[in-house]
């Protein structure tokens, strides 16, 4: 099978680069220096009380899996955004379109790029995970399950990065707009839910006169709850906390935005945010791929 020749030539600079290296070791100092700090809190602990918390293990995989979602979240977008208008500002995007390379090669071959890298930073940090299975509580499932979710928002921010590098010439406006979209979907989602439940509450005041604290704890914020399901934060949200023993973290969304009924959506709720995130990754490479591809100009001339 042919290698992508852009992914080559990405992941072969990037891997001769000393930045990745030196990274690769800050990060997994960090987190190594964390576990050792809560082993050894934890054997201090039995040394004074007789007792062991297993909690406290589980709490070491929960704190490296939330390091390493945030670390994805944030950073994926700036390494996607000048992936291709760096490529123009160089003035060597019209070279690669006069290749043989067609634009999905060219867009794919950089996102495969960028998720390597990542890639290899979180499978790199795999062995502090695993600490955790030792004292047990986390399953093989529950890593798959976390992997999953790495996958889909590491998509997502990713291919939400190149298809704003794609469109804009400039990668600091790129970039920009990356992150203000990257804050539209994980804070956005959330903030209309609040203000969906305030006006909710604000209408049962209106109408009934007695029994209005009791009446309006029953509003909530309606079918704008699933909004949520495109927010990456909220789904890793519920899934490590379900992972983390509270099997009732869904209603944690309804104590926030009001009782909403149980059905089968709130059921499946991680794997379905996880295939709608997939979705908007899908849409957001589709853009990015109509964006560069040259008969695009040529429609437009017609």
């Amino acid at each position: 099978m042919k290698m992508n020749p852009v992914y080559k030539r990405e992941i072969t600079v990037s891997s001769r680069s000393f930045r990745l290296a030196l990274i690769l070791v800050l990060f997994n100092c960090i987190l190594a220096l964390v576990v050792l700090l809560n082993m050894y809190s934890v054997v201090e602990q039995v040394k004074m009380t007789a007792e062991i918390q297993y909690s406290s293990f589980i709490n070491i995989y929960v704190f490296v899996a939330v390091v390493e979602f945030v670390m994805l979240m944030f950073i994926m977008p700036a390494l996607t955004a000048a992936s291709v208008s760096g490529e123009r500002e160089r003035q060597t995007l019209d070279l690669l379109l006069t290749t043989t390379l067609k634009p999905w090669e060219i867009i794919w071959g950089k996102l495969m790029a960028s998720f390597g890298t990542m890639f290899l930073m979180v499978m790199s940090s795999f062995p502090l995970i695993f600490v955790s299975f030792v004292y047990g509580g986390v399953t093989a499932y529950d890593i798959f399950i976390l992997l999953l979710c790495y996958l889909s928002v590491a998509l997502l921010c990713g291919s939400m990065g190149i298809c704003f590098s794609s469109i804009f010439k400039r990668s600091t406006i790129a970039t920009v707009v990356s992150y203000g979209v990257l804050v539209m979907i994980a804070a956005g989602t959330y903030a209309v839910n609040i203000f969906a439940l305030s006006i909710a509450r604000l209408n049962v005041v209106n109408t009934y006169a007695s029994s209005v604290s009791r009446i309006a704890d029953q509003a909530n914020s309606g079918a704008f709850l699933y909004l949520l399901l495109i927010n990456p934060v909220a789904t890793f949200y519920v899934m490590i906390n379900s992972q983390a023993g509270d099997n009732q973290v869904l209603k944690s969304l309804n104590s926030w935005f009001g009782p909403h009924p149980q059905n089968g959506i709130m059921k499946h709720w991680v794997v379905l945010s996880i295939f709608i995130q997939l979705l908007l990754a899908a849409i957001f490479l589709f853009t990015a791929v109509r964006a560069i591809s040259p008969t695009k100009g040529k429609r437009m001339n017609k």
